[in-house]
């Protein structure tokens, strides 16, 4: 049985991330980036996968955790019967080399801890050769598999079959550093680490940025943790932002819905940009913007709906062997074959999220608006095919009304860039076409007989996308077509108090099996009712939905309601992002009222 995906909580240095089990154990690590391969990859397996157990010897040992603040560094307190414990994990920020460090600090009493690693290169393809290279300053443990290569130190560890064993006792007076630094492996090993000056340094790098959240209102530690996840999928170097940190938890247990997120969307970053620069972040913007500029340089015609994290444009999905998937969800994916899609919302999530930064004071630059003009001649040249859609369905491309709505977003935002910021371009044109689209959504976006908005044209299917439609200006929060989509997504789309996406059933995404409510849309309904005044209603879908965070404050992609338990990729960023927004939907009307 594999842990419960609530069990963990993640450290990270804005360019990778470890996913650290309630029990000690590091089940996730890739190294050095979110999408390079994985060194613990006991996520999707078992501990013989890859994983670095640090716990007390004590089996009826009890452990309460949090974030030290509003940083991302781990505090886990463990009480056992001989004393008190603490362990404090991090990654250390912006320290030039890649390395996880668990602290471990006694409190009272003694407390004797255990630590296990085991070390499987290449997503579990590879158990490295293993030396010890400890001197005087202390026990050292060296691996190196290929092109990788890692130095563990910090107690001695002695070798049983592939597994590496250490014991050790702390008192108050005893504090015990284990540090894992990454190097390519025909460098030079890095140096040991000062574990007292990085964890001071990270902890002020983190607190500072919280410090200049901008919020007030309801949710503010939702909010802010929300951020400081944001931030931590950010990379550091690029600007590149990840959809998730890991590949594949499914969405269904068991099923085939299993799928890499470890890549920068499009559409995500867009609206994890629109998030931090509404919460101060600018300069966050223009790191962002700069990689996109970066990430699709060349025509326009080029342009992907995802991206590594570099910008890297080869992104195959390809199955892995070496690793069984989840509580035994397989196939195991890394690449992401969504990568060759058409998806008609992207440019429009782009546009509204550019007018965002535009609006709160980043210039522009004549490089970045002729990108934006390239972007708005690019989804003309498209406008008339059917996409895949926001959900990446893999079945037959439609007109879904959610993409149709973004495209006219997207020349929405070229006539208010030129109306309202004096830029240059082709304006009676994008409104002419902004109309168009406007006056084809209302004919075939509508079902006659309902009067509301279906999923794509031709069905009477309605699709939880659909609530973004207020949310990017295209109609009112009260305009009865929106209304009724809200009753119907009431009546077909919540489970257990939450919502799906749309109906499996129908067989729209061309996959088998069924998922679970996805958070995110969760989030846009409670936006929805805030923006519709039914406010009753908006503060207890919030709080029902920020109950499917686990104990440090971590959205996963959805919510089993039936099984109590969170499903699909973690921490995910639309998850996050979104509870930001129906957080500040819910304090618009605090404010207003």
């Amino acid at each position: 049985m594999s842990t419960p995906i609530a069990d963990y909580a993640i450290v990270g240095d804005c360019r990778t991330a470890a996913l650290i089990s309630r029990s000690g154990d590091v089940d996730w690590l890739c190294l050095p980036r979110f999408d390079s391969a994985s060194i613990f990859g006991a996520l999707l397996g078992t501990h013989e996968h890859g994983s670095w157990r640090l716990a007390p010897l004590d089996p009826d040992a009890r452990a309460t955790r949090r974030y030290d603040g509003d940083t991302l560094i781990l505090v886990t307190r463990w009480e056992t019967s001989t004393g008190v414990a603490e362990v404090r994990e991090f990654m250390p920020i912006d320290g030039g080399s890649v390395d996880l460090i668990r602290r471990v600090v006694g409190i009272s009493g003694h407390v004797e801890f255990g630590t296990a690693l085991r070390m499987r290169f290449d997503y579990a393809r590879a158990v490295p050769w293993v030396r010890q290279v400890g001197d005087d300053r202390g026990p050292a443990l060296r691996a190196i598999a290929g092109p990788d290569a890692v130095i563990v130190r910090g107690v001695e560890l002695h070798a049983d079959g592939t597994v590496h064993r250490g014991q050790f006792t702390v008192e108050p007076s005893i504090t015990v550093d284990l540090t894992l630094s990454w190097y390519h492996s025909y460098r030079t090993e890095p140096k040991p680490i000062d574990v007292g000056a990085v964890l001071e340094h990270t902890g002020r790098w983190w607190t500072t940025w919280a410090s200049r959240i901008d919020h007030s209102g309801p949710h503010h530690d939702e909010v802010v943790r929300s951020l400081v996840v944001l931030r931590a999928l950010s990379n550091l170097d690029t600007g590149g932002i990840v959809a998730a940190a890991t590949t594949p938890l499914p969405e269904q247990f068991g099923g085939s819905r299993n799928w890499d997120y470890r890549y920068v969307w499009l559409r995500d970053a867009s609206l994890t940009l629109e998030v931090l620069v509404r919460h101060g972040f600018l300069h966050v913007a223009e790191h962002w913007r700069m990689w996109l500029l970066r990430g699709i340089a060349g025509k326009s015609d080029e342009l992907q709906i995802m991206y590594g994290i570099a910008g890297e444009r080869d992104l195959p999905e390809r199955e892995l062997t070496s690793l069984p998937g989840y509580d035994g969800a397989a196939p195991v994916r890394v690449g992401n074959g969504a990568v060759d899609q058409y998806q008609g919302d992207v440019v429009g999530e782009v546009m509204v999220g550019l007018e965002a930064a535009r609006d709160a004071g980043l210039a522009e630059t004549s490089l970045s608006w002729s990108l934006q003009k390239s972007l708005l001649e690019l989804v003309e040249s498209r406008m008339e095919r059917p996409d895949n859609g926001i959900w990446e369905i893999r079945g037959e491309p439609r007109m879904f009304t959610q993409s149709r709505a973004m495209i006219w977003a997207a020349f929405d935002r070229g006539v208010r860039a030129v109306e309202t910021w004096g830029l240059e371009g082709s304006v009676d044109h994008w409104r002419e076409l902004r109309d168009r689209i406007r006056d084809e959504i209302d004919s075939d976006g509508v079902d006659p007989h309902t009067g509301r908005f279906v999923q794509y044209a031709g069905t009477d299917e309605v699709d939880a996308s659909l609530l973004l439609l207020p949310q990017v200006g295209f109609c009112a929060a009260d305009d009865p077509r929106m209304l009724a989509t809200v009753a119907e997504i009431e009546r077909t789309l919540m489970r257990g108090g939450l919502v799906h996406r749309y109906r499996t059933s129908s067989g729209v995404d061309g996959l088998a099996g069924d998922e679970h409510p996805f958070l995110a849309c969760t989030f846009w309904l409670v936006t929805q009712y805030a923006m519709s005044g039914r406010h009753d209603d908006a503060h207890m879908l919030m709080a029902r939905a920020c109950t499917t965070a686990n104990d440090v404050g971590l959205f996963a992609e959805e919510y089993d309601v039936d099984g109590h338990r969170q499903v699909g990729n973690t921490p995910q960023a639309l998850s996050h992002l979104a509870a930001v927004r129906a957080a500040d939907a819910l304090g618009a009307h605090h404010v207003n009222t």
